[in-house]
């Protein structure tokens, strides 16, 4: 009888492996694993997302630099526009009464005598262009930004003029200037990558005089 059950062990065993094996095999053959060498090459501007601070690319780690991860990710392949940076920035209004000059020494006193507006500027690109970067820096440095803003009559300022200097007066907004970019995903879909990036001078609401001095 022992000897029974040891010879039935030894031809269970063997085949229970076999079967464990093409089981095995036959769920890795269910699961074939996607292929993103053929990632499709992309123009720029052809796809854009116009708030960047809204999507979730936007938030993916820089792959600029060429460093990345050995593994390829699932995210979408896509081109977008962002913010890169931005600093305090004065964007003087560029319509005739609204600069001054006078010195040396003495007081100025100036008023806005015509009413305009101040405008943004971009270096590169359109109207599509200036709208997506207003968009995303409303959304990502101040919400008060925005592509023009009008000023009316009035405001009137005066400044002393340091001895043996002549003092300045410009009117506009006290704005932001940022570099701003177009991003896309990069090739192992892990990471974002600059493709290039420009300059854009930013408006806010807030308006009023910038005062400074020179020798000459």
């Amino acid at each position: 009888m022992i000897g029974s059950r040891l010879k039935l062990s030894a031809i269970a065993v063997p085949a229970l492996t076999s079967a464990l094996v093409a089981a095995l095999a036959g769920s890795a053959s269910a699961a074939p694993v996607e292929d993103f060498t053929s990632a499709p090459s992309y123009e720029l501007g052809e796809t854009v997302v116009l708030n960047a601070s809204d999507d979730p690319l936007a938030q993916l780690p820089d792959a600029t630099d060429g460093s990345g991860v050995a593994h390829r990710c699932d995210n979408p392949y896509r081109e977008w526009r962002s913010i890169v940076s931005s600093t305090s920035y004065f964007v003087p209004s560029l319509l005739p009464g609204t600069s001054f000059k006078d010195g040396p020494g003495g007081k100025m006193i100036v008023s806005v005598t015509k009413a305009g507006s101040v405008k943004a500027e971009i270096t590169a690109g359109g109207e599509a262009e200036l709208s997506a970067v207003v968009a995303s820096a409303k959304a990502t440095i101040n919400a008060t930004i925005g592509a023009e803003f009008t000023y009316t009559i009035g405001h009137t300022y005066q400044q002393d003029v340091s001895p043996r200097k002549y003092g300045h007066l410009q009117y506009g907004s006290y704005g932001f200037k940022v570099v701003w970019g177009k991003y896309r995903t990069s090739t192992d879909r892990c990471g974002k990558t600059l493709v290039k990036s420009w300059t854009a001078k930013l408006p806010t609401r807030e308006t009023g005089w910038k005062y400074w001095e020179t020798p000459s």
